[in-house]
């Protein structure tokens, strides 16, 4: 089984909690088991014989037996909600690392409200899961069972109707159970997509608003959670129906006692304090196969997340790194050869037979229309894909001999939506280095820009999540002084400057020219890209046309109908 090999691992540092919380359960049953023989006796030697000091006696001994159970009740449960709450703190750390180690196109390919449903409903669900069986798994069964042998210690005859009532009872609850789970199953399943719906929502808002498509996308919402609503109805009423059933037959069963006992106990054969035994222990039954019943649906809740949660580390990550920390050239930077690459197996090529050389310090220019491959160039340059066929070199060096650790440092990317954190602005920079010293931090937001409007707010001014505080370009060149600060020996600017003024844009190029690196610089602008050393012109996934501005003008009319198109605009805003 898959779940065991990979999650149940991570209950062996919490064995001893495993084993007393059960234990200490198993404790408490057993003195519940006693409280009938105590009140039988109570009934037949105190009351019968109006034995006041015998009674008095009998009643301290309940109330101990309940002092002493309350107490090992709140050990069990804690040594239960430790290993449970321990266990899910491991699991979700290991989660976390495991989706960390994906590669772009593992993400792309599991969906993230999936991942994130994992990391919390499933996880949740497998937490309560373990707590509920180290508390219930061997209790409930040894009060069934032991109820059942107390009372043929009591009377064997009227004991037998325990014997016809538990088979019913346990048939009962399989059948309930066999119907139900499956569409707990289903449950989960429709839960990803209200989840996926929801974050397409949240993160699609703007569209949303701009298209006024809120009624269609509500309606949608609506569809879905209604098809959750009854799916969570149609496994509940089989489930409810759990208690009624096991109370009516314990209530008929009761009711073939209290027959039998008043026959036996009136012919004297019978006292009344064990009639009333017989009782307890029957109603002591019910309580714990309705738990059982439960914990069996809890239960199976846990195992189906698990088996989910299982399938995200059984994932095999489609990116494999090397272990080489060094470079081979120090003259090429990036070198693409008749590189091409799809998104998924048999779809068609966003990047076909793409060939160029860098040279370190180069500036090199993409330029295109929409859809032309422009960021999936960057995410081959900064592996968040590999090609799918061809070679992608950094400094002489196969990008997938690189180890992680030194690819990152030898790449940042830039991307066009800035990824800012919460926390403040001195820890969003700090989160590529984090012991870079202010005049560092300041001078990379010189660089990048930002440094006038940093200055007002103050190093430790807040950042909310994403940034949303912050404006476009405030966020860009929040970001863009980021990947400076951090030093690597290439930039990838994924159209990064887009939220910023012609002014401000012309600023950042001329401060970029005082870093030591290798920058690709892709951009729907033709401003952008007059100074690159080299300029590729995408189409379709192709290089139309590359060379520098001045060839291109005459050279390209893709680029040259971009250029026309924003030159005067341009050329008036700098």
């Amino acid at each position: 089984m898959l779940m065991e090999k990979s999650l149940i691992s991570y209950m062996k540092p919490y064995r001893k909690e495993c084993i007393l919380a059960p234990l200490f359960k198993l404790l408490e049953a057993l003195l519940e088991l006693f409280v009938p023989l105590v009140v039988a006796s109570i009934i037949d030697y105190g009351i019968n014989n109006n034995d006041v000091p015998y009674i008095l006696k009998m009643c301290l001994l309940l109330v101990g037996l309940a002092i002493l159970g309350l107490s090992v009740s709140i050990t069990a449960q804690y040594f239960s909600a430790k290993a449970a709450s321990l266990y899910s703190r491991d699991v979700k750390a290991a989660l976390f690392r495991k989706i960390e180690s994906l590669g772009k196109a593992d993400l792309d390919k599991v969906g993230e409200a999936t991942l994130i449903t994992r990391m919390t409903s499933d996880m949740n669900l497998l937490q309560n899961g373990v707590n509920m069986t180290l508390r219930l798994l061997l209790r409930s069964p040894f009060v069934v069972f032991g109820a059942a042998i107390m009372a043929f210690t009591v009377n064997v005859k009227a004991a037998l109707v325990f014997a016809v009532t538990i088979p019913l009872l346990a048939l009962a609850v399989a059948l309930f159970m066999a119907v139900s789970l499956p569409r707990f199953k289903k449950v989960q399943a429709l839960l990803d997509k209200v989840l996926s719906r929801t974050r397409e929502n949240l993160v699609g808002v703007r569209v949303m608003r701009a298209f006024a498509l809120e009624q269609s996308e509500e309606k949608a919402f609506k569809e879905e959670n209604k098809s959750l609503y009854l799916m969570q109805i149609a496994a509940s009423r089989i489930s409810i129906l759990t208690n009624p059933v096991t109370s009516a037959i314990i209530n008929l069963s009761i009711i073939a006692l209290l027959y039998y006992g008043a026959i036996n106990v009136n012919a004297g054969s019978l006292s009344q304090g064990e009639l009333v035994a017989l009782i307890n222990y029957m109603n002591q039954i019910l309580v714990e196969l309705i738990k059982l019943a439960n914990l069996i649906i809890t239960i199976t809740k846990a195992i189906n997340s698990g088996y989910r949660i299982s399938d995200v580390f059984h994932l095999k990550s489609s990116i494999s790194y090397g272990s080489a920390s060094e470079e081979i050239s120090e003259d090429e930077a990036i070198s693409f050869e008749n590189v091409s690459f799809a998104y998924s197996s048999g779809a068609k090529n966003a990047l076909s037979d793409i060939s160029f050389t860098l040279k370190k310090g180069e500036v090199l220019g993409v330029i295109g229309g929409t859809g032309s491959g422009k960021s999936t160039l960057c995410a081959l340059i900064s592996r968040l894909y590999d090609a799918s066929s061809g070679s992608v070199r950094l400094f002489g060096r196969e990008i997938k001999d690189y180890s992680e650790s030194a690819l990152s440092q030898l790449v940042s990317v830039v991307l066009q939506k800035a990824r800012l954190f919460k926390g403040t602005i001195r820890s969003n920079l700090q989160f590529v280095k984090d012991d870079a010293t202010d005049d560092e931090m300041n001078r990379a937001l010189e660089i990048a820009r930002a440094k006038e409007f940093v200055e007002k707010k103050g190093l430790d001014a807040t950042v909310e999540a994403l940034g949303k505080n912050l404006s476009g370009g405030q966020r860009q060149r929040l970001s863009i002084a980021r990947a400076v600060l951090k030093g690597s020996r290439i930039i990838v600017f994924d159209d990064s400057s887009s939220a910023l003024d012609y002014k401000t844009e012309s600023e950042l190029r001329s401060q970029l020219k005082k870093i030591d690196a290798t920058l690709v610089i892709v951009s729907q602008r033709a401003s952008s890209m007059l100074h690159a050393d080299n300029i590729l012109v995408l189409d379709g996934g192709r290089v139309v046309a590359s060379g520098k501005h001045e060839e291109l003008l005459k050279s390209s009319p893709i680029y040259s109908e971009i250029y026309y198109t924003q030159f005067e605009k341009e050329e008036q805003s700098v």
